[in-house]
């Protein structure tokens, strides 16, 4: 047998706490609706694409009788896109439902992610194989995987396995991508009277898919938890060492939640918030001037240290770069030829020099060497520049070397300016889940069987009143085409859940605005530790700030 620490054997004894609904018998949990639901935009045009889906109430689960809950059925669970803390106890919650249910029930997994439903390779789970991963991270108990369902051949080769092991239903754990892929697979089947069921799961650490039905995606507690935890070290090691700034990139492609969430947590010399920075146009200059400004008042006060927190897609909100970025993308995929046969980064900074339009040329060549190159790497499956791969802490650490260096030339700055540079991403996506982890997707994954149980379709499992004790959490479902609308996508509109960005008018950003002017120049470290797992309430079984602060009266 393999090897295991002590923490993990104490997780696997571990029992999640459960909304007090979801201890009753599954016979004795019936579903209660509300009214017809519609989408946060484009109705007319969803309604037509899901004729048969498209417009159904919200499901809150209450004590009454369902005897559908004792059944024999067959259901199939995918683990979709990127890692997320309690992955594993979505699927235990899930499993233990299914066998709560009915003690033949069976519940396959399906490996790497949607290309195993695609190909039909598949996992039968069994007590012995779920206990070795109850309360655990990571998602190695099946694999994910990005593939998307999206061609006829994809879709009629799901439908093939689906009919194949004669599943009553597929649940997919996923993001916003991977549950619009769930909502046009629950359209195909009804439409095509076929008998599987489909079933969401909300997952990102991104924190990006929420709205007012669906509290936080699970993960996001634990990663901005265990990053906060780093950035708190490094904070306490900043305040003894006290001569080095720290620029910390945290994951976060498309919102700054995970950013805010830390900043809230650790309280930073400053933290940038991608949405603000596009609402008010600033320039990579502007920026650089700004951290220039904390840092230089914080040298009069002879404190040359400091931490300073990055979205990891900053890059793709400040205005000039976002225009070199679509500028490149254009530019490189209709020459693409042409561009892969220069040999090295001068010939191609030359030729772009010929084929960018002055402002963006300006730009690409502001960057330092080292990170313009970056921006001409390998293109990703569409040809597009990978955002995720460009230092952007690096770049600010140099641009704001270079412009301290210019101060001091000017007599406007006196301090001394020493970098470090740091990334806090797959750090978080894989760890122990937290408490509220745990606890919040064994209740998903549980949910999701109910929803199941219940007899419907294109719903995402939902569990609310998060800020509350578990045993006074709501559990219910949320159709999926009620979070959708019609967006720009490879040169066509396309349905998806919309993604929800940081709200510079929402309590989180205002909590942090309110008071980054003090944290910026008096040292206000704040140092959460490592995650608890054992011990009173308070410690262990806390919520996010944003959680809080978001659904606290």
């Amino acid at each position: 047998m393999a090897k295991i620490s002590a923490l993990q054997q104490a997780r696997y004894a571990y029992k999640p706490k459960l909304p007090a609904v979801l201890l009753n018998d599954p016979a004795d949990i019936k579903i209660e609706f509300g009214k017809p639901t519609e989408a946060v935009a484009d109705q007319a045009e969803l309604k037509k694409l899901f004729a048969h889906t498209y417009g159904k109430p919200e499901a809150v689960f209450v004590k009454g009788a369902n005897p559908d809950a004792n059944k024999k059925i067959r259901v199939g669970v995918i683990l979709s896109g990127g890692q997320a803390p309690g992955g594993h106890n979505v699927i235990a919650g899930l499993y233990d439902g299914v066998k709560k249910g009915n003690k033949d029930s069976e519940l396959f997994g399906f490996l790497g992610g949607p290309s195993g439903l695609i190909e039909g390779k598949y996992k039968q789970f069994d007590d012995a194989f779920i206990d070795a991963y109850r309360n655990t991270g990571g998602f190695d108990i099946i694999g994910s995987g990005r593939t998307k369902i999206e061609t006829p051949e994809q879709v009629a080769a799901s439908v093939e396995t689906a009919k194949k092991l004669d599943l009553d239903a597929i649940v997919i754990i996923g993001g916003d991508d991977s549950n619009t892929n769930a909502a046009l697979l629950a359209e195909h089947f009804t439409a095509n009277g076929i008998k599987t069921r489909v079933i969401g799961v909300p997952k990102t650490i991104d924190g990006d898919l929420k709205n007012e039905q669906i509290e936080t995606s699970f993960g996001f507690d634990t990663a901005t938890k265990t990053y906060s935890e780093l950035i708190g070290n490094i904070e306490r090691d900043a305040n003894s060492a006290k001569k080095y700034w720290h620029f910390i990139k945290l994951m976060g492609r498309s919102a700054s939640h995970i950013a805010l969430e830390c900043a809230l947590q650790t309280q930073p010399n400053a933290c940038l918030i991608s949405e603000e920075v596009e609402a008010k146009k600033l320039t990579l200059r502007q920026i650089t001037a700004d951290l220039c400004a904390i840092i230089a008042k914080r040298a009069e006060n002879n404190e040359n240290f400091g931490i300073i927190l990055i979205p990891e897609g900053l890059v793709e909100f400040i205005p000039e770069m976002k225009s070199l970025i679509a500028e490149l993308n254009d530019t490189m995929a209709k020459n693409e030829a042409e561009f892969n046969a220069l040999a090295d980064f001068v010939s191609k900074k030359a030729w772009l020099k010929n084929n960018l339009t002055p402002a963006s040329y300006e730009t690409f060549d502001s960057l330092p060497d080292a990170i313009a190159a970056q921006f001409l790497a390998d293109r990703d499956p569409h040809g597009n520049v990978q955002v995720s791969r460009i230092d952007t802490e690096k770049l600010l650490s140099l641009m704001v070397e270079r412009r301290l260096a210019e101060m001091k030339q000017e007599g406007t700055y006196t301090g001394k300016f020493s970098s470090y540079c740091h990334f806090f991403g797959y750090e978080g996506r894989c760890a122990f889940p937290s408490n509220f982890d745990a606890d919040y997707c064994y209740a998903l994954g549980y949910t999701a069987f109910l929803l199941i149980a219940g007899g419907v379709t294109g719903y995402l499992s939902s569990v609310r009143n998060l800020i509350a004790t578990a045993d006074k959490w709501t559990a219910g479902g949320i159709p999926l085409t009620m979070m959708m609308n019609m967006e720009q996508r490879h040169g066509s509109k396309k349905p998806v859940i919309r993604k929800a960005l940081v709200e510079l008018d929402g309590k989180p950003f205002k909590e942090y605005a309110s008071h980054r002017d003090e944290w910026a120049i008096k040292t206000s470290f704040v140092f959460p530790g490592a995650i608890q797992y054992y011990g009173p309430a308070e410690v262990c079984d806390q919520p996010t700030c944003t959680l809080k602060l978001e659904h606290t009266k």
